[in-house]
């Protein structure tokens, strides 16, 4: 894995140099690893839903009830204080939630591609911290260990690849995540996308869709469903293109002319050849 081998030597060295930074991923999805004194505190990839999307597709807090946290607390990306103190969750439940959501982007930074890690100062403080960072050789195995097992399953699942949709007899009884991920199900989500759409974590949407896959409760179909097109609104009108431009003219076809041959011109006189 070329990708874990380069991500490897990155964060090792941050380790060993007790390094306080950000480590920016690039690739797909990529990512930005947080370190405090050579230790993993937070991680974030848009290949993985953050901390602030899983509470709130938890149903703990809402859009306007966090937006109002926010405001409170000065623009904050993790209002954990004001979450605490509104009792919209506590401070061990908020501890789960942020190392969830730093191991499941260190997983979806890993299964994806790693083309380059670059360090970057600290601009502000890093979202949803642990209180005790992580070693990064730790991290890292931990993502490649889930990555081995979703490969080992009879139905193998790649968090951005399968874009599976509910099987005709997909009948239950079943658990709270299946029937969500029957529900968000369509042919053109991948795991990804139901883990963003549920709330979940991306590694644990991957396995329960492998694992449904392999019980007949989900199929991918051939190629992706086609994205329904709606007809413009009435009032608006599409405007006719113009013809297609006529041909340019081709020169005419050069015609053979008689040519002139010696002894070939003639008169006549008194109808005699001369």
């Amino acid at each position: 894995m070329p990708g874990y081998d380069l991500l490897t030597r990155a964060l090792a060295a941050c380790g060993r140099e007790e390094w306080t930074g950000v480590l920016r991923v690039s690739g797909a999805p990529g990512g930005a690893l947080h370190l405090r004194d050579g230790l993993v505190v937070a991680a974030e990839s848009p290949g993985a839903p953050g901390p602030e999307t899983l509470l709130l597709r938890s149903g703990r807090v809402d859009g306007e009830q966090w937006a109002a946290l926010v405001r409170q607390a000065g623009g904050a990306r993790w209002p954990a204080a004001g979450l605490i103190a509104h009792g919209y969750a506590g401070a061990a439940q908020l501890r789960v939630v942020c190392v969830m959501a730093l191991q499941d982007a260190a997983f979806a930074i890993l299964a994806g591609r790693v083309d380059g890690c670059e360090r970057a100062e600290y601009g502000a403080e890093p979202p949803a911290p642990v209180a005790v960072g992580e070693p990064p050789a730790r991290l890292l195995e931990d993502a490649a260990r889930k990555l081995a097992a979703l490969a080992a399953l009879p139905r193998p699942v790649h968090p951005d690849r399968e874009r599976p949709l509910p099987a005709p007899h997909s009948g239950g009884p079943h658990t709270a995540l299946q029937r969500a991920l029957l529900e968000h199900a369509d042919g053109r989500r991948t795991a990804r996308d139901l883990a963003f759409r549920v709330g979940r974590g991306v590694y644990t949407v991957t396995v329960e869709v492998a694992r449904m896959l392999g019980e007949g409760l989900l199929e991918c179909s051939a190629a992706p469903a086609p994205i329904p097109v709606r007809a413009p609104p009435d009032g608006i009108r599409h405007r006719t293109p113009p013809p297609p431009a006529p041909p340019p003219p081709q020169p005419p076809t050069p015609v053979d002319l008689p040519r002139r041959r010696p002894g070939g011109f003639f008169r006549l006189r008194n109808g005699t050849p001369k």
